[in-house]
């Protein structure tokens, strides 16, 4: 790994028609590490996570200005090539979102997509990424069974599989284990701390105690500023700013 961070955002400004929602955010986001964004029901945190794969892009009305560079690429410039910027990717949401098929061809679907053909490949992926995600020995027997006969846990813990079997650098987490059962939302807090040794991780989440057991690094916004970001257990232990003291002792929420 050279020293530039897979992803550096300067500047960024996002407006949604004249709502001014995210206020000249510049931050570094470390490589192999697990981030996670903080902050109030409203302060930016999930368009701040859609800024960096061009997911605003399906809104309307959304303007952006600024700079989000990933592997040292504005991915918002004009002869940026979308799909590859997402291709980088592997995006979590709130509520798993299986594809209407099998177990098997959920994990496939995307190196097939991308020019994968040979069989024996094929089911290499799909054993491998079903174990990275823990669902292997749970679900070997059934790979051809619909994906949504799964748990909603298990469901996850597939589309995690999905989205790294298309071999991206980063895992963005909206919200991943909100819609889980506490064991389920262990389950995929422990899978991605095991992943961030080879991936960089950046994880929205409501839950402070799931910042403090899973992030290396917060990023606190309020009101779409960036109020203070650094190592978890420096900005636990010692904010610096009053809002992420009060954010922390629940005095603003």
């Amino acid at each position: 790994m050279d020293e530039r961070t897979h992803i550096s955002i300067q500047d960024l400004n996002v407006f949604y028609g004249s709502l001014h929602v995210l206020k000249n955010i510049s931050l570094d986001i470390p490589d192999r590490k697990i981030t996670a964004i903080i902050g109030p029901s409203g302060c930016g945190k999930t368009t701040l996570l859609k800024s960096l794969n061009r997911l605003l892009d399906a809104l309307d009305g959304v303007r952006v200005e600024g700079k989000v560079l990933v592997d040292g690429e504005d991915i918002y410039g004009p002869k940026v090539e979308v799909t590859r910027v997402r291709k980088k990717m592997g995006l979590l949401s709130q509520k798993p979102q299986v594809l209407p098929m099998s177990i098997y061809d959920n994990v496939a679907y995307g190196p097939r997509v991308h020019g994968t053909k040979d069989k024996k490949e094929l089911e290499r992926i799909v054993e491998n990424f079903l174990k990275v995600a823990g669902l292997w020995e749970e679900v070997k027997g059934r790979l051809h069974h619909p994906a949504s006969r799964l748990s909603m846990g298990q469901q996850q813990r597939l589309c995690l599989a999905r989205g790294l079997a298309v071999g991206p650098e980063i895992i963005l987490g909206d919200e991943p284990t909100s819609a889980l059962d506490p064991q389920s939302s262990q389950n995929v807090e422990k899978r991605l701390m095991e992943l961030k040794q080879d991936y960089t991780v950046v994880v929205v989440t409501h839950i402070l105690r799931q910042a403090r057991r899973i992030a290396d690094y917060i990023v606190f916004l309020y009101l779409g500023e960036l109020v203070e970001h650094g190592p978890a257990a420096e900005i636990f232990a010692d904010p610096k700013n009053p809002r992420t003291r009060a954010y922390l002792t629940g005095e603003i929420s």
